[in-house]
Formats: C-alpha cells, sequence, structure tokens
C-alpha cells in the first residue's frame, strides 16, 4: 500500500509534470484547494476493453460507384 501525497492546486499547476511521472510510477495524490480535498490523481488499475473499428476499407468497397454527389446525398437522405 503506497501512501498519499498531498498537492495544493498551485503545486500542481507549477509541478504537473513531475506529479504525473510520480502517478506513472503508483503514487496517489490527493489535490486540494484552500486546505480542502477537491480530487484525487491516482494511477489506472486497469484499461477497459476498447472496440475494434469496422473495416473502413470494405465497406468503401462495397458502395457502388458515383460521381454525383448529389445523388449522393439525396439516396443518403432517403
Amino acid at each position: 500500500m503506497c501512501h498519499v501525497k498531498r498537492a495544493t492546486i498551485r503545486e500542481l499547476h507549477l509541478n504537473t509534470s513531475s506529479i504525473l511521472k510520480g502517478v506513472s510510477e503508483g503514487e496517489s495524490f490527493i489535490i486540494e484547494r484552500h486546505g480542502i480535498p477537491v480530487a484525487e490523481l491516482k494511477p489506472i488499475q486497469s484499461l477497459p476493453p476498447t472496440r475494434k473499428l469496422p473495416d473502413r476499407e470494405k465497406f468503401i468497397s462495397k458502395l457502388k460507384p458515383s460521381l454525383d454527389s448529389g445523388t449522393v446525398l439525396e439516396e443518403d437522405r432517403s
């Protein structure tokens, strides 16, 4: 279990890089405004799964060729 450090908003502003480096190394920080905790910075434990994007080239290859953009828009709107 790591110790939680404290920083003011001003310290966060002035030392963002070093504070984020500490977070990336496993440290947690409580950010305070006028002595009152307002936020907590801590390392992400696990990232949510990402969705695969559809194959754009496969989708485009299924479209019928058209040189008239007005026709394409008209078909899209119907």
